[in-house]
């Protein structure tokens, strides 16, 4: 004999099976992330060597370039800089909003592991256009007269 509910009880286990073998697949990935070594807020020597010689460089912007001053005087460091120690400071806060959108896109390339030397490489490529490059452009108007 059959009752009303035996399907639904049914139906209940079976979704507490299916609980029960994704919550193990769960703590299986959980474990498996654990053990994943990501690459830390810590600059290497070589990440600040590239940084400094970016700093450095007549291709930086001014307000990179005060901080390498900042460094330079024994101010900050670019580990204080890196880790947020030294958020509060003027200049750090200067340099974040002048370069914002080329820092995020910084930031996302080296958490996604990308190698540092393509990342300022990549930045450094801006396209340039010459001024020739203007009188091939059509008309952005257009007039009676525009041709």
């Amino acid at each position: 004999m059959t009752f009303p509910y035996d399907s639904a009880r049914q139906q209940l286990q079976a979704w507490q099976t299916d609980l029960d073998a994704k919550g193990a697949q769960l703590e299986k990935v959980a474990l498996e992330a654990s053990r994943v070594q990501t690459r830390g807020a810590d600059l290497s020597p070589a990440d600040i060597a590239a940084i400094e010689k970016f700093a450095r460089s007549k291709d930086a912007p001014n307000a990179l370039k005060d901080l390498q001053h900042k460094v330079d005087s024994g101010a900050m460091s670019w580990r204080d800089i890196a880790s947020g120690k030294a958020v509060n400071d003027p200049d750090v806060q200067r340099a974040m909003q002048t370069s914002m959108p080329s820092l995020k896109r910084a930031y996302t390339a080296i958490r996604e592991g990308q190698n540092l030397d393509d990342i300022v490489e990549a930045g450094q490529q801006r396209p340039r256009r010459s001024r020739d490059d203007f009188d091939d452009d059509p008309p952005s108007d257009f007039t009676e007269d525009a041709f």
